[in-house]
């Protein structure tokens, strides 16, 4: 399953991710701070959804409440959950 998520509240424009039996198999992102985003979506590769939840969530960027990894554990439940 693909899934196309819109992040708010950080430089990022949007978040497309794939995932099947569970496990992340693609992160694109696009918008925010390249080279950061380009590791954290190859990091994910092959990990457990609720495994890269758990790890991203709550992260914050500076003063703001959320971050790129902390949108991306959004889509990802977004995902998971069939929202």
């Amino acid at each position: 399953m693909t899934y196309t998520y819109r992040p708010q509240g950080v430089c990022s424009q949007r978040m497309e991710v794939e995932v099947e039996d569970g496990k992340i198999l693609r992160v694109e992102v696009l918008g925010g701070c390249d080279g950061n985003l380009q590791g954290i979506s190859r990091l994910v590769v092959g990990m457990d959804v609720d495994e890269a939840i758990r790890r991203m969530e709550g992260i914050r960027c500076g003063g703001k409440p959320t971050s790129c990894p902390d949108q991306l554990a959004r889509a990802l439940k977004a995902c998971r959950d069939g929202v």
